[in-house]
């Protein structure tokens, strides 16, 4: 199978950071897309990806599949290793719960700051811009960040005491948060700590 990514980028690293959980990276073909250029949104990357996004995963029989979440599910079920996404129906529900709450609360709230109230990724890409928004998803995405630490005061990890997506996701936002000169602060202890134990694990750490 084949993943269409940027090496680097903020959505793409969770796919790689899941596929080095679950011991699968080199079942992988990455293939670079030249997002600077515009490649994403060219016909021929809009017919594997309507969303003119990546990542995007095609399957050997031409199956794509768009969408971290979704591709995130996929790899946990078809690679053996300690599940990402839960076994349990409660276990599925918080995960899930939780990831979301990282990725429109953290991630997606720190891309809106930087594609619209910074200069994101230049003119020829950034074609429309809305800077009080990016403002105020930057506030969404500080208020985040103390909810995730208030969550961890009581949990070793968001959605318990596993490792899960919900984690990749908020640890490739903070990530992002840095590049986009978005403060994590200090005072988050609890955040903090989460975030080094994080980027201790081999899958990151490498």
């Amino acid at each position: 199978m084949k993943i269409y990514d940027v090496d680097g980028f903020p959505n793409p690293a969770r796919v790689r950071i899941a596929l080095a959980e679950k011991g699968a990276t080199d079942k992988v073909d990455f293939v670079p897309v030249d997002v600077m250029q515009g490649e994403h949104r060219s016909d021929a990357f809009r017919a594997k990806n309507p969303d003119a996004s990546v990542p995007c995963l095609e399957l050997e029989d031409g199956t794509c599949i768009s969408q971290c979440t979704a591709i995130t599910e996929y790899i946990d079920g078809a690679f053996a290793g300690p599940s990402l996404c839960g076994t349990s129906a409660q276990e599925r529900a918080v995960i899930h719960m939780m990831n979301r709450r990282a990725e429109g609360g953290l991630l997606d709230a720190v891309g809106d700051y930087f594609h619209h109230a910074t200069p994101g990724l230049g003119p020829d890409l950034e074609t429309y811009q809305n800077a009080d928004w990016g403002n105020k998803r930057k506030e969404t995405a500080a208020a985040t960040m103390a909810y995730l630490d208030g969550v961890l005061s009581e949990n070793t990890y968001l959605a318990g005491d596993a490792f899960s997506m919900a984690d990749i996701t908020a640890f490739a936002g903070l990530a992002f948060a840095d590049f986009a000169k978005v403060a994590v602060p200090e005072s988050l202890t609890h955040l903090q700590a989460w975030r080094a134990n994080v980027a201790a694990r081999p899958s990151i750490a490498g």
